[in-house]
Order: C-alpha cells, then structure tokens, then sequence
C-alpha cells in the first residue's frame, strides 16, 4: 500500500510526531554536596582481630550530573586530613603525623572526577584520581544512585542521593608505617545527597 504525502495535513503530523519515539536530551547540570549529609568512613583490618572504623568529618565537592542518564562528571571532592577521626584520641593524633596522612605537609585530601561507565540503571564505575599525601594515583569508584527527586522538604530542591565505594592500598600513596601491623588495604565509602545548583 502507498503512503501519500498529501494526507499529511498539519493536524495529522502532529499526531505523527506525537506517536514518534523520543529521544531524551538533557543537558549535565552543577550539584554540590550538602555537607549535612556526606559522609566519609574507611576501615582497615588490625592485627587481624578487628576493623577500625574511622571517618573524615570535614570534606565539600561538587560534580556535574544527568539525571537523565546518570551520568557523572568534571567534580571534585576535597577532604580536610586533619579531619581523621577513630574515636581514639592517641590514634587520631598519630594518624595526622608524618607516619600517616602528614597533614601539616598535605593538609587535603582530593578526589578528581574521571569518566564514568554505567553497569546498570541504577550503577556504575566512575574513575578519577586520588591526590593524598602529594601524590596522585587513578582510583576506580563503585557507584550506586539511591535516589534522585525534588527534596521533600527544607531547601526543596532537586538532589540526587549517592552511595560509593572503593578499596585503596596505602602503600601506593606513600603509607608504609606498621604494615606488618595494620593491613594495607583501606576501604574507602562515601554517602551524599547533592543538591542542583
């Protein structure tokens, strides 16, 4: 059967178009980290007994996302060293020194946003590099997207809920102290709600 062009009236193309499959194009916008709720925790094995658990308690970024697609990139997440903390006050200090994260020579901790590649709806690998301790190794992040909705009150704005992960070895960076004591691997997690700029 032929299909006449000249039954394409404005009203009928219209409806055509309306049928016709969309292709979404939004644009990555600017979000900040709220940093009443960004948390940062690591844990490494001691002795073999136990994990400590610790936290960073003074960081800020921010990163360009699609809600779109999920897509994450060109950001920055900035880590305060002297921050560390164990619930151990001898420990916190001695992790601050020159033995560990030598905040009086690097007081920061960076990381930088890479690319990232997604592995499903709802996850994906976001690569980028991490500067501690002066020097700057490429870190891989496991990425998950809780949410991304208009808050439901306060600010009321469109923020995006992230939970990420990753394990490090210390030694790359530099920290060779008490290996035969504390594990060189370090967990790394981070949870954000960032707010669209």
């Amino acid at each position: 059967m032929k299909f006449s062009t000249d039954l394409l009236t404005p009203a009928t193309l219209a409806t055509v178009l309306a049928m016709a499959p969309i292709t979404a194009s939004a644009e990555p916008a600017s979000y900040t980290i709220d940093d009443e709720h960004f948390s940062i925790s690591f844990q490494v094995m001691h002795l073999g007994f136990a994990n400590v658990i610790g936290m960073f308690t003074e960081a800020e970024g921010s990163f360009e996302y699609d809600s779109e697609t999920n897509d994450i990139s060109a950001g920055t997440v900035t880590i305060q060293a002297d921050s560390v903390f164990t619930n151990h006050k001898r420990r916190d200090n001695h992790l601050r020194k020159e033995d560990f994260l030598y905040v009086d020579e690097y007081p920061e901790i960076v990381f930088t946003v890479g690319d990232f590649e997604p592995t499903s709806d709802k996850t994906g690998k976001l690569s980028g590099n991490l500067e501690l301790r002066g020097e700057t190794r490429p870190v891989t992040l496991d990425v998950t997207f809780n949410k991304a909705a208009e808050y439901p009150f306060g600010h009321e704005k469109f923020t995006v809920g992230i939970s990420t992960e990753t394990t490090i070895k210390r030694s790359e960076w530099g920290i060779t102290y008490g290996l035969n004591m504390v594990d060189d691997d370090i967990k790394l997690q981070f949870e954000l709600e960032a707010i669209k700029d």
